[in-house]
């Protein structure tokens, strides 16, 4: 799953003044403790960014009685990064383009731009993608712009897939590899797949239903940002991922943001005169953000414009795709491939989100003690990714896939107690 917090910490820090993207000058009233509703013609206002100025920010408005669902997903990640070899069954040829960790919806094209090139190289006519997570789907629909004939296969589509389980947001170097099993080679991939991805997510920007949009994101801290860091102590003895098979620490985990920080947005540090949190150290970065409904949507209608067939099959191994039509497979089956394929380099990584009701007039995230809240189309989500000071081996080995609700409330409470004390009046 793609954790809001990760992009952060991994994405390049820079001071000085840059453009920002769009934000909400609507006022917040406060109201019989809770936080009251924001005239239309307030929240279609928007800010911009006058140095010396508090952005004017309608509050958010989280409580735990407000939980419509929580959903739970498994990252599939591998140490040395997603699997994208290819091997033969039986007479096929399967490509496999799986285990991009948490960081599948950022990588999702470039990694289909890498594997289609694979199948195209072998000329044939038509394919099959083994799977309809974002992963498969837009696999899928580059094969067809590469002029073939798709049918995905598939036990579930996007909608009730893992994908959607997901945090939904640009962190594509979030817990992708760890840094020594996948070897320096790795990280040229891992650029070639966020370029690429960076630059076709572009295209849907503007776009009815805004499939693809951008959020001002606040990250928030009671000590200052450029304090030293403590990592999480490993115990002695403990050992890391090459003598036990599992990382053990968070230093493990491969960092390649610096590798594209020309072409993504910069956060910068706010002064107090800019802070719209009752929170002393506050940071800003313009983040891609994914609104699963119309994003999946519109990649599900593109599918079958160009003429792609969905059909509902489950494999169990990996003798069942002899049976398929198409000579070529590109196999997109996420942290199913743990079973389907046998690969036990799959780790799982939980994670775990909760969704409230919509407030469209919320333009922005908010990471703060370990815990995120992001306003999207679909609803207020609201993840815990660090609660317990574990961080990033928080959820690291962990498959249980059922919702935890006190968890979801703990991270609910933290931005409760945050937004109980925004100002109710800002600049």
């Amino acid at each position: 799953m793609n954790g809001f917090p990760d992009d952060l910490k991994n994405m390049p820090s820079r001071l000085g003044r840059r453009g920002l993207f769009a934000g909400s000058l609507a006022l917040g009233a406060l109201a019989g403790g809770r936080w009251a509703s924001v005239p239309a013609a307030a929240a279609a206002l928007h800010r911009t960014a006058v140095p010396g100025t508090v952005p004017r920010l309608v509050p958010m408005r989280p409580h735990a009685d407000q939980i419509t669902d929580i959903k739970v997903c498994l990252r599939p990640f591998r140490a040395a990064g997603p699997r994208l070899d290819v091997e033969r069954v039986g007479e096929k040829i399967v490509i496999h383009n799986y285990g991009h960790g948490g960081s599948g919806w950022s990588l999702s094209w470039g990694s289909a731009e890498m594997a289609v090139g694979k199948a195209a190289a072998l000329s044939p006519r038509r394919i099959a993608v083994v799977g309809c997570g974002v992963i498969g789907l837009t696999t899928a629909l580059t094969a067809q712009r590469a002029g073939l004939d798709v049918t995905i296969y598939t036990r579930d589509l996007l909608p009730h897939t893992r994908s959607v389980r997901a945090n939904g947001s640009w962190t594509p170097d979030s817990r992708v590899a760890l840094t020594a099993p996948a070897g320096p080679q790795f990280a040229d991939t891992w650029e070639r797949m966020a370029r690429y991805s960076w630059k076709s997510y572009r295209d849907y920007l503007g776009l009815p239903g805004n499939p693809i949009d951008f959020r001002d994101s606040y990250a928030l801290s009671d000590t200052p940002f450029d304090a030293p860091e403590t990592e999480p102590e490993n115990p002695a003895g403990k050992g890391d991922y090459a003598t036990t098979g599992m990382p053990q620490q968070s230093s493990e985990f491969a960092s390649y943001g610096e590798r594209i920080r020309d072409i993504i947005p910069a956060s910068e540090l706010l002064s107090a005169q800019e802070n719209p949190f009752s929170v002393p150290y506050a940071r800003r970065t313009p983040l891609m953000i994914f609104n699963f409904g119309a994003y999946g949507h519109l990649l599900l209608s593109e599918f079958y414009q160009a003429g792609g067939r969905i059909v509902i099959r489950e494999f169990h191994t990996p003798a069942d795709m002899k049976s398929l039509p198409e000579p070529v497979i590109i196999n997109c089956p996420g942290y199913a491939a743990r079973d389907l394929w046998g690969d036990r380099s799959l780790i799982p990584v939980r994670g775990q989100t909760a969704w409230l009701p919509p407030q469209p007039d919320v333009t922005y995230g908010v990471r703060y003690k370990g815990a995120s809240a992001l306003s999207k189309s679909d609803g207020l989500m609201i993840q815990g990714f660090d609660m317990s000071g574990l961080g990033e081996m928080d959820g690291v080995g962990s498959s249980f896939e059922h919702a935890d609700r006190s968890e979801a409330e703990k991270a609910i409470g933290i931005f409760e107690n945050l937004f109980a004390r925004f100002p109710a009046v800002q600049g």
